[in-house]
């Protein structure tokens, strides 16, 4: 690669760093968020080692879920109003004292009786604290242009590695000691992440409501009004519904096998080719192309369908992981590009609630997915669970593509009507 073209790629990352603040906020944004990824598997294992039931720990996984996907457009509208830093401190150490709630409840009451833990559940997820609504709505407010693409791509790039790494110190505490200590870990850091991120925010001056920053209290109507919000919103859960049905895919898949841990690896792989593709795109001075990217990764979904089985008995490890890490690397440039497009399309004084919506939606995306993948593998075996996912990763970038088309359509009829 030519010199120019290695200085091309990193300027906007020195632009990035270059900004007051922004290596802070984003080390402490990130930070913050490493207990949530973790929290599922860890309830998993807290609610079976309980009750004996995988379908009860389902359903208390379910109910905090559907707490932090209600609390997600709220705790987000509540950023845009009011101080974020308080709101964190009060939200994580909600959160905080609402995992611990849920340990005394596994450790005092008679399994028997394992629906008094519901509301306890619920009011777990409605604490959630809005780390990442807030993590991405500050970044137009701090930088613009090619810096603000390069902000987006760090964080969704960084994001990756936490949803690999996270599970694995999870799984990896709890083997050693216990399920408890693993939830008691998630709860301090629950509360710890999120007052450590709002003293990034403090010393940073972003101590009133992030929407009424140089809008002279302006007022918006309702964000399902905003041209391209509603079909943004399906994009976002349809995408992350495709991506998350591949890890359910490559346990299948290494269950089949035999071999477990394969999944694991594999995992890494993508996340590998997802750090690569979005460090190299992300530093692209060209304005992203959301379609596009979104097209390219559904394409590395489609990719893996025939070398799957019952397609290719058993499959090969070495040929499904050259396609995740030639696939993955469109994985962050495509959410990048998507926190971006938001960003560009919900008004400034509303952007925290709009992230807020987009947290939920990919909530429904997940649970949308997982169910449907797990019938197609129960019913047809990988290759069509991976066929699943890549439908839901095409429709997702169908959506963004009529959008386009739509918009360029009424720009052009606008310009005629005025010439006319």
């Amino acid at each position: 690669m030519p010199e120019e073209t290695v200085d091309d790629v990193l300027r906007p990352y020195r632009l990035l760093a270059a900004v007051p603040h922004a290596p802070n906020l984003m080390f402490f944004a990130l930070l913050g968020r490493l207990h949530m990824p973790a929290l599922g598997m860890v309830l998993a294992f807290l609610a079976v080692d309980w009750t004996g039931s995988y379908a009860i720990g389902g359903v208390i996984g379910a109910t905090i879920t559907v707490g932090q996907a209600i609390a997600g457009p709220l705790r987000g509208r509540a950023a845009d109003r009011s101080s974020p830093p308080r709101l964190l401190v009060v939200t994580g150490l909600g959160s905080g004292l609402g995992m611990v709630a849920i340990i005394a409840v596994t450790s005092w009451v008679d399994p028997a009786y394992w629906w008094l833990i519901l509301p306890v559940a619920l009011g777990t997820g409605l604490s959630h604290p809005p780390i990442t609504q807030i993590g991405r709505g500050i970044w137009p407010l701090l930088a613009d242009g090619p810096a603000r693409e390069a902000a987006f791509a760090v964080e969704a790039t960084l994001q990756e590695l936490l949803f690999v790494m996270a599970p694995m110190l999870a799984a990896f505490v709890v083997a050693i000691w216990g399920p408890v200590v693993a939830m008691s870990a998630c709860a301090a850091w629950a509360a710890a992440g999120a007052v450590l991120f709002a003293v990034a925010l403090w010393r940073a001056g972003f101590t009133e409501g992030l929407g009424g920053r140089g809008q002279s209290g302006r007022k918006s109507g309702s964000l399902f009004r905003t041209p391209g919000f509603v079909s943004l919103l399906g994009f976002f859960a349809f995408l992350v519904g495709g991506l998350i049905s591949m890890d359910l895919v490559l346990v299948g898949w290494a269950r089949e096998r035999g071999e477990p841990e394969l999944a694991g690896v594999l995992a890494m792989v993508w996340a590998v080719g997802s750090l690569l593709g979005g460090l190299v795109l992300g530093g692209s001075a060209r304005r992203p192309r959301l379609w596009l990217r979104a097209s390219l990764a559904a394409l590395g979904l489609v990719a893996l369908i025939p070398v799957l089985p019952p397609i290719v008995e058993p499959g090969s490890p070495l040929l499904v992981g050259a396609i995740l890490l030639i696939g993955g690397t469109a994985v962050a440039p495509t959410l990048a590009a998507s926190n971006g497009r938001l960003a560009d399309i919900a008004p400034p004084e509303r952007r925290n609630e709009a992230f807020g919506w987009m947290a939920s939606a990919t909530m429904f995306g997940g649970a949308l997915a997982a169910p449907l993948s797990g019938m197609m593998l129960d019913l047809a075996g990988p290759a069509a669970a991976a066929a699943a996912a890549a439908g839901l990763a095409l429709l997702a970038a169908g959506l963004v593509a009529s959008h386009n088309a739509r918009a360029s359509r009424v720009a052009r009829e606008a310009e005629e009507s005025a010439v006319t």
